[in-house]
């Protein structure tokens, strides 16, 4: 029997969409300004997955490079038809609605084709698309009726349809509504499902946040018109004290047993009120049943967290940057050298801090609530450390070389500092995001971050920060916490990366 690890997969990996090809799964994420984008992670028993590759691996297939905070790329959607897998997303604020092909999940990608409106200017406008095809072959983009610009920017149309023309890339129609769900905000991410003969309409509602939910509808045509499920909403957190709140956005499957399943996002928050998710939006997985009536129901989405882990990395030049590095509207490779100063990576700067959009900065995804960073740094010849980012706004960080280091944490706009002498050379930095001590009440943070560095064998703490500073919350960005080195003056060669934690 299937266990369902919750999360299933940790850290920043919102807007999950999955597909079932031959036995093995498949499952794509959102990354927003992030790059390489849109990872895919694989699965054959819906436990252990891998990240195989992404579809974003180049320069121009995501117009991250410009996009604001938040842009980017948001809400796949993977399906599998006659050999070929296709992906839908917008890339928000940048090129707009596109369609990726694939022969190989794990890659190469298509460079990815815009869909265009059905008099061929721009894009299709609107956010989350679907994509399906009837018995005839017609395919179908299904999206939510969010409009990205103009004066009416913001505004929601529902749950709209056009028919597509995918070798032209061009709809067919106009956009039609298709359903406004029950009356929550935000109604979106839509996906369409044939089961025995009927088309199910499965959607968001109430935003991504504490009201966050599932609904769905069905009828017997993908066109509609649909009826609305009694039992709505499928699934919700909204006024429990479940520990996984904000559960929404799905993607249905029938798992390795037969049974369905429910890929859906969701948070872990901590504090009094639990008010605050530290690593922004994950991945998570709950069981569906089929009802007499024709209808599923969902069940609450349980935590289940896998063991801790630790991961050690050095560096090579005969291999590239593993998979799980990121950069911020950029590739790692524009910033990680491999082969300069062999088994480091140098990093150079550019005149940019973390405060700009587009930093000397290369990172991995914070996974455990309970976590501890430990680089090995040579800062002879530059400026730079180790952070912790939510956005150029947010973020915390241990910096060394121009004969010190500093602790600092930037918070919207409050800069707090530490600093201590240092004679230069090589050192460690450490970020280490803990559970807040025992005190009178209830703990009032979702954890905090202790900020240290290691001198010639002896630890220097320089200061602590409230994590709640750096939570999906108090940032109110998409995204989550990345963790990484950077630069800003000169250059900084890091030896050995170590992060290791836990769920407790």
């Amino acid at each position: 029997m299937t266990t369902l690890y919750n999360p299933l997969l940790n850290g920043f990996h919102p807007d999950p969409s999955v597909v079932a090809v031959d036995g093995v799964y498949y499952l794509a994420t959102s990354t927003f300004e992030y790059l390489p984008g849109i990872p895919i992670h694989r699965s054959t028993d819906f436990e252990t997955w891998e990240l195989v590759g992404h579809v974003a691996t180049r320069p121009g297939q995501l117009a991250v490079e410009e996009v604001p905070t938040a842009g980017g790329a948001w809400a796949p959607t993977i399906r599998h038809r006659d050999g070929v897998f296709h992906l839908v997303i917008t890339d928000a604020m940048g090129r707009g609605m596109l369609h990726f092909t694939a022969t190989d999940a794990a890659g190469p990608w298509s460079d990815g084709d815009l869909i265009r409106r059905a008099d061929g200017s721009g894009s299709v406008d609107g956010i989350d698309p679907d994509i399906a095809w009837d018995a005839d072959g017609t395919a179908y983009i299904t999206f939510s009726g969010l409009l990205l610009g103009g004066e009416q920017a913001g505004q929601h149309l529902g749950i709209q349809q056009v028919k597509v023309d995918l070798d032209d890339h061009l709809a067919l129609e106009e956009p039609r509504s298709l359903w406004s769900g029950t009356g929550g905000g935000f109604p979106e991410a839509p996906h369409l499902y044939e089961v025995d003969g009927r088309w199910y309409l499965m959607i968001a509602e109430g935003g991504t946040e504490r009201g966050h939910g599932i609904s769905i509808a069905r009828g017997d045509s993908p066109e509609g018109p649909f009826e609305t499920a009694p039992q709505n909403p499928l699934v919700t957190a909204r006024g429990t004290t479940r520990p996984v709140q904000n559960t929404g956005h799905g993607d249905l499957v029938v798992g390795p047993d037969g049974d369905w399943l429910c890929v859906l996002l969701g948070v872990r928050p901590r504090s009094m009120t639990r008010a605050f998710s530290a690593l922004g939006r994950e991945t998570f997985v709950t069981s569906v049943r089929w009802q007499s009536d024709g209808w599923p129901a969902i069940d609450p989405v349980l935590l289940n967290p896998r063991p801790g882990t630790r991961v050690e990395i050095g560096f090579s030049p005969d291999r590239e940057l593993d998979g799980e590095w990121i950069a911020v509207r950029a590739l790692p490779a524009t910033h990680a050298d491999l082969t300069s100063r062999p088994g480091r990576l140098t990093l150079r700067a550019d005149g940019s801090t973390l405060d700009d959009p587009r930093p000397v900065f290369v990172g991995r995804r914070q996974e455990h609530l309970t976590n501890a960073v430990t680089v090995t740094m040579d800062v002879t010849a530059g400026v730079g450390g180790l952070a912790v980012r939510y956005d150029e706004r947010f973020h915390v960080e241990v910096e060394a070389g121009g004969g010190e280091i500093v602790g600092r944490a930037r918070i919207g706009g409050l800069v707090q500092e530490w600093r201590a002498p240092f004679g230069g050379g090589t050192l460690e930095l450490h970020l280490d995001s803990r559970k807040p001590a025992p005190a009178q009440g209830f703990p009032r943070t979702s954890d905090v971050f202790h900020l240290g560095a290691t001198v010639d064998g002896e630890r220097v703490e320089l200061g602590e920060v409230d994590g709640r500073f750096l939570s999906s919350e108090t940032a109110e960005s998409f995204t989550g916490r990345v963790i990484g080195v950077y630069a800003v003056a000169g250059e900084v060669a890091v030896d050995r990366w170590i992060a290791e934690g836990d769920d407790d």
